[in-house]
């Protein structure tokens, strides 16, 4: 069948916002200590629900009116499972439930904020990351909540990642302090339990220029592992607990993921061997390696490129969340070699042809440094068009994070209308070493904005996309670039997208979260002596210098980056009559998860873009 021809980005699309509105969000799964039976969180609009699947039984849901989520930081450590019990948090609360029928029931009493909970192994006592009045602790409470929790380890900024030795008398867990992030440098540490009291307190790892990462004892209780960044690249190691002889199982690779959330695991044991994720320029693959050394062997996963959430059973079956770029996001189990989906974000009903794939492309930045991109051609097997394809230019949040060759729904949206699509993973992302990464330290603001500007560059050299049609997108510190882009690049886009972005570095570290209230003085310097700094790459100062059209989408709610460094923005627009569009959305934070706000959101988008980039 010949393709009808039609303008790129006008092509009709499968992919509807209402479609896009009512996916479900797959955040985490684990299994119990049966080794057969998987517990994972769906997140369904607004409600976050634990759901349970037992050997030969459907899945059911464990939750109704409880959302489920830890409450430090950026969330995540929603729940634990062992012994037929699962903990979760919700509203500040510990609750515990069976997997076999009943309600939950309250360990903790509403004080706070909760996250990380890990069941001891005779599933007696609970170890959890406790927050109240910005003081964290690691805390423990007895799995009935008789008695008030107590406090085991305080006096450090942060906690993450609380682990239970086999015997249940030995633990370990990460923390740090400001101003560093768990990515700049943190501590692994370990300590016996002494009833309510810590002693044998011993740093393993790690300091303020080295980060560390998940730790977790062997089953056998003679191995501590835990993932590194000690150089240029990151190492998969473990300690034997009873000689203290430390082995490298992996090096030379990006294995630890920047812990932007509580519960994150990117390995798990199996047996005496470990289970681990890789990250290859934005491909992950799965590997095995025995505990005492030896040759890690590649564990066959096609057609997955990505893989998160990584758990292994006692029986030695290994879960995970994937996807890849034809493959929407599902929960996998992996069996005697054998895949098998336990659960589908959504109705996989778009045909693969839809589905763009990634192809990694670099372009040097002003300083020489190879920047990097994953670039999505148009992908619509019913419409072509001539000429140049308008382009989508999105740079991701954090800054220190990364985009993979996961599913991804922005990119199949807006590829499938006609557009062309990057992912710009600019200088200070990670997943391509260290020194990478430290290329935006005190520069946050020139670096990034240098290589979404050049990222526009390239796609036009290539002869990849319209340079005339451009449109820079970017949500949170991905909304920073945005703005300043519009601000200091005037001009080379045609127009511009900005979710809840950051306009006021002065007024950020006053209002924001205490996870990242100190994050500025890494990526930017320290006040007063960086004023000029943040005043120069603060857009609210500049406001009046931006002329592109400007579309502004902001949740109501959000605690990271407050209303008022969208609604500065606006102001200006208003006052300099630049044509834009604003979004206050009510009841959402730091991301959308209502389907009618992310209904509302394309709907919106697509009209914007159709007037001032499509059609202007």
């Amino acid at each position: 069948m010949s393709k009808k021809i039609a303008p790129f980005g006008l092509w009709p699309s499968p992919i509807s916002p209402e479609l896009l509105g009512i996916r479900l969000r797959l955040e985490d799964v684990q299994f119990d200590s049966d080794g057969q039976t998987l517990v994972w969180i769906e997140g369904r609009s607004g409600r976050r629900v634990l759901v349970v699947r037992k050997p030969g039984d459907a899945p059911r849901d464990l939750t109704d009116t409880l959302k489920v989520i830890g409450g430090i930081g950026y969330g995540g450590g929603d729940f634990t499972v062992r012994n037929g019990v699962v903990v979760f948090a919700s509203g500040g609360r510990l609750y515990r439930q069976s997997l076999d029928s009943g309600r939950a029931r309250t360990i903790t009493t509403q004080f706070g904020d909760a996250a990380s909970p890990a069941i001891s192994p005779d599933g007696s006592k609970i170890l959890f990351i406790h927050s109240y009045e910005r003081r964290d602790c690691l805390a423990l409470v007895d799995a009935e909540g008789a008695r008030w929790p107590v406090q085991l380890a305080t006096g450090s900024d942060f906690y993450m990642q609380p682990a239970w030795h086999p015997d249940g008398q030995q633990i370990a867990w990460v923390e740090w302090d400001h101003p560093q992030m768990p990515w700049d440098g943190c501590r692994l540490m370990t300590a016996r339990l002494n009833g309510a009291e810590l002693t044998d307190i011993k740093q393993i790892y790690g300091d303020d220029q080295t980060p560390v990462f998940q730790p977790e004892f062997s089953a056998d209780g003679r191995f501590l592992a835990f993932i590194a960044n000690d150089g240029e690249w990151d190492t998969l190691r473990t300690l034997e607990l009873s000689t203290s002889e430390m082995r490298v199982l992996a090096e030379n690779a990006s294995l630890l993921e920047p812990a932007w959330v509580q519960g994150m695991r990117s390995f798990g044991w199996n047996g005496s061997r470990l289970v681990y994720a890789r990250n290859d320029k934005g491909w992950r693959s799965l590997w095995a390696v025995e505990a005492t050394g030896g040759e890690s062997a590649l564990i066959e996963t096609a057609p997955y490129t990505w893989f998160g959430q990584v758990t292994v059973s006692t029986q030695g079956q290994v879960a995970f969340i994937a996807s890849s770029p034809k493959t929407p996001t599902r929960i996998v189990s992996l069996a005697d070699g054998q895949l098998r989906v336990e659960k589908y974000s959504e109705t996989e009903s778009i045909p693969v042809e839809y589905l763009p794939e990634p192809q990694a492309i670099e372009w040097p930045a002003p300083d020489g440094t190879p920047v990097h991109g994953l670039y999505y051609p148009p992908s619509n097997p019913a419409f072509t068009a001539e000429g140049l394809p308008p382009a989508i230019v999105n740079i991701h949040g954090g800054p220190t994070s990364a985009r993979m060759a996961s599913y991804n729904s922005d990119a199949v949206y807006f590829a499938s209308r006609g557009f062309a699509y990057i992912e710009v993973n600019y200088r200070g992302s990670t997943g391509y070493g260290r020194a990478y990464m430290l290329a935006l330290r005190e520069k946050w603001g020139p670096v990034d904005a240098e290589d979404a500007v050049g990222a526009a560059g390239a796609l036009a050299a290539l002869g990849l996309a319209d340079p005339a049609r451009m449109v820079i997108m970017g949500g949170s510190a991905g909304g920073f670039t945005v703005l300043n882009c519009l601000v200091h690049y005037p001009g080379v886009f045609r127009a511009g997208v900005n979710l809840f972005g950051v306009s006021n570095l002065f007024t950020l570290e006053d209002e924001t979260h205490k996870f990242e209230e100190r994050y500025n003085a890494s990526l930017v310097g320290e006040l007063p002596a960086a004023a000029e700094h943040f005043k120069k790459w603060s857009a609210v100062f500049h406001a009046d210098h931006i002329r592109d059209p400007l579309a502004v989408f902001q949740g109501a709610d959000d605690k990271v980056v407050l209303p008022d460094q969208s609604e500065s923005i606006v102001e200006a627009l208003l006052r300099n009559k630049v044509p834009h569009v604003f979004r206050l959305y009510a009841g959402e934070g730091h991301g959308w998860r209502k389907s009618e706000t992310i209904i509302d959101y394309y709907q919106t988008l697509n009209k914007f873009l159709k007037e001032y980039v499509l059609l202007a």
